[in-house]
């Protein structure tokens, strides 16, 4: 049997991002829409709009790729969902001050550097 999963990624009203799991998307956003949920992170962010979905074969992957992207800038995440992969890859470049990228080379040693 074939089954189907999504990711998704939901623009609520006031801005912040909701990312989730489901096996059917119509369903799970009218689920964000009515509210049925009162604990739910969306429930005081309504209405929400749907700006991403990715759909898998393989639930592993799916609940993979959430968890990744769960963890993501709202940035990268906007990146995603407007396909704007140039700015992805910039985004996932460390932008801290520890970065490798940051650090002039002179301060590293002659040995260690490439």
């Amino acid at each position: 049997m074939y089954y189907q999963f999504y990711i998704y990624i939901l623009q609520c009203f006031d801005g912040k991002l909701y990312t989730g799991f489901t096996n059917n998307i119509e369903r799970r956003i009218n689920e964000h829409q009515k509210g049925l949920n009162k604990t739910a992170y969306t429930y005081k962010r309504r209405p929400v709009s749907l700006i991403f979905h990715q759909e898998f074969n393989d639930v592993f992957q799916a609940k993979a790729f959430e968890r990744k992207i769960k963890k993501w800038s709202v940035n990268k995440k906007l990146a995603l969902a407007n396909d704007d992969f140039d700015r992805l890859k910039l985004r996932s470049i460390c932008q801290n001050d520890t970065s490798s990228a940051f650090v002039n080379s002179e301060y590293i040693p002659k040995r260690l550097r490439g």
